[in-house]
């Protein structure tokens, strides 16, 4: 059967958020406090170590067998969603 693109969309941020919820129960709020204390730059780093991540597996990703280029993908969208959320917050709390 062939999915709809909103059907597959919605799949993917499924996932994104079963990802979010296992990993800040690993983490905690890691990413929140952090940014709470050094602000967009804790972001920023974040994301661009997944972009170095994602560079790197886009050349040697068979080399590679803890995380796929998907795995970076939904991590770097997560990241983008998660600082949202922590501009979101901020500003209310200014």
């Amino acid at each position: 059967m062939n999915r709809s693109n909103t059907d597959f969309h919605k799949a993917v941020l499924d996932s994104m958020h079963e990802i979010y919820i296992k990993k800040n129960a690993d983490y905690g709020n890691s990413f929140e406090d952090q940014f709470r204390e050094y602000g967009i730059l804790s972001s920023i780093i974040r994301l661009d170590d997944k972009m170095k991540r994602l560079k790197q597996l886009s050349v040697n990703e068979a080399k590679v067998k803890d995380e796929s280029i998907a795995d970076t993908l939904l991590d770097l969208a997560n990241y983008a969603v998660m600082t949202v959320m922590a501009l979101e917050k901020h500003q209310k709390l200014e």
